[in-house]
């Protein structure tokens, strides 16, 4: 009998061999890689083989996907950073700004008021529900963020500066919705959310990014001086500083998340010689393409048709308020007044706005979210009712935004990005 991981590895390298020697067809057509990743994986899961099993005997194990996906929006968050060159001014981020102070707010707040008046929840779920799903995604979304560290277009910089830091602040909201399911009397724990978990955890995140990355920065640039450090392991340091990063906020009671992304900027920033944050980039891109294959298997191996079928009435009321209205008023309400970089044109593009809203992406951090909220007191039926809700609009943004990205972004390519395209003025170091 052969033992089931050592299948699981076979089925995982024929997965990877067929998609990388098929990549120039498969990039040419509107279809993602994570379309087939998750057709796979409902192939590997009980409707197939059944060699990947998160669920034994109904008891579903959210440790395992929480710690997976941990590790792949770190990963990505800093891969976010390090592909940002712009210099920090708030005329150059305003639309990062923009779609985290006003955008992810209205989301949450839309979706909370979906799940409170249309599905039934009460308001600690309803919250909770929109804190989930109101991050956009960075590992999935790579087609529609920036290309390389060479890329100034406003749209991809948009989309790629949002990935990286709402799937950080999301985080005070998930706090928010765990503790109203927790206790309904907001008096007892609205003090402490405010101070420590949206407060103390945010700005600890950004400080903690900004003084760890610099340290080990400075520690390479120290000792490579003296010694070089190996070729092959050099890239390295990019995980250590992820890791160390993430782990020392936590400690201290930050938002990892934020301080990963954070990092990921400082060192862009910090290095002399602009070919090292390249080569971690492109180190770190391999990494995060290889964890997204392992995830996005987890979640075609994990989705049951049953459960599906009962929340797809409400799935379809979140997915469809979310895509098509939600989404895409949030965004234009929150770009009024906004004006591209070095353009006579007052107001950005309504097809580049158009398309922001679009493209929002759900999906790993999704899933992070939802892992965590199950190990932090999230049970019942109410679990059940947000968990499938999740899972199929997590689904269906695998599906109808990977199919519509390639010839969506051709079309923003052709029309709109050649005539808008920013000169952003060479990046000083702001952390000297």
């Amino acid at each position: 009998m052969v033992d089931v991981y050592i299948l699981d590895l076979l089925v995982i390298g024929l997965l990877l061999l067929i998609v990388t020697l098929g990549s120039g067809w498969i990039s040419r057509l509107p279809l993602s890689f994570a379309l087939i990743y998750l057709l796979v994986g409902i192939f590997l899961g009980p409707y197939g083989i059944g060699l990947i099993q998160l669920r034994r005997d109904d008891v579903f194990n959210a440790e395992i996907l929480q710690r997976i996906t941990e590790l792949v929006v770190i990963i990505s968050v800093f891969s976010c950073g390090l592909k940002i060159v712009r210099p920090f001014k708030l005329g150059i981020w305003d639309i990062t700004a923009r779609l985290i102070g006003f955008l992810m707010p209205i989301s949450i707040f839309a979706l909370a008021i979906v799940g409170k008046l249309l599905l039934g929840m009460d308001w600690g779920a309803a919250i909770l529900l929109g804190a989930i799903l109101a991050p956009t995604d960075p590992v999935l979304a790579s087609e529609v963020q920036l290309t390389d560290t060479n890329d100034q277009d406003e749209l991809r910089f948009g989309l790629t500066s949002e990935g990286g830091l709402n799937d950080a602040l999301a985080f005070p909201f998930v706090y928010f919705g765990i503790y109203a399911l927790k206790d309904s009397n907001w008096d007892n724990w609205l003090r402490d959310w405010l101070l420590v978990d949206l407060i103390w955890a945010i700005a600890t995140g950004i400080v903690m990014g900004i003084i760890v990355a610099k340290a080990i920065v400075w520690l390479d640039k120290k000792i490579q001086r003296r010694r070089a450090a190996d070729n092959l392991m050099e890239d390295f340091i990019a995980i250590s500083m992820i890791f160390i990063t993430y782990s020392l906020t936590e400690v201290v009671n930050g938002y990892g998340f934020l301080a990963v992304f954070v990092a990921g900027l400082v060192a862009q920033h910090s290095y002399q010689d602009p070919e090292k944050p390249l080569a971690q980039l492109e180190f770190i891109e391999r990494l995060e393409k290889l964890l997204e294959v392992g995830t996005i298997l987890l979640l075609g191996s994990i989705l049951l048709f049953q459960p599906m079928l009962n929340y797809a009435l409400q799935s379809l009321i979140v997915i469809v308020l979310l895509f098509v209205v939600i989404r895409p008023l949030g965004v234009w309400i929150s770009t009024i007044g906004k004006r591209p970089l070095n353009s006579p044109h007052r107001t950005m593009n309504s097809g580049t706005r158009l398309l922001i809203g679009w493209f929002g992406i759900r999906g790993v951090g999704s899933l992070y979210y939802l892992a965590y909220a199950y190990g932090n007191g999230l049970k019942g039926n109410v679990a059940e009712q947000i968990a499938w809700i999740i899972y199929t609009t997590i689904v269906v943004s695998v599906i109808v935004h990977g199919i519509s990205a390639t010839p969506l972004m051709n079309w923003y390519e052709r029309n709109i990005a050649q005539e808008q395209k920013p000169h952003i003025p060479a990046t000083i170091d702001e952390f000297e």
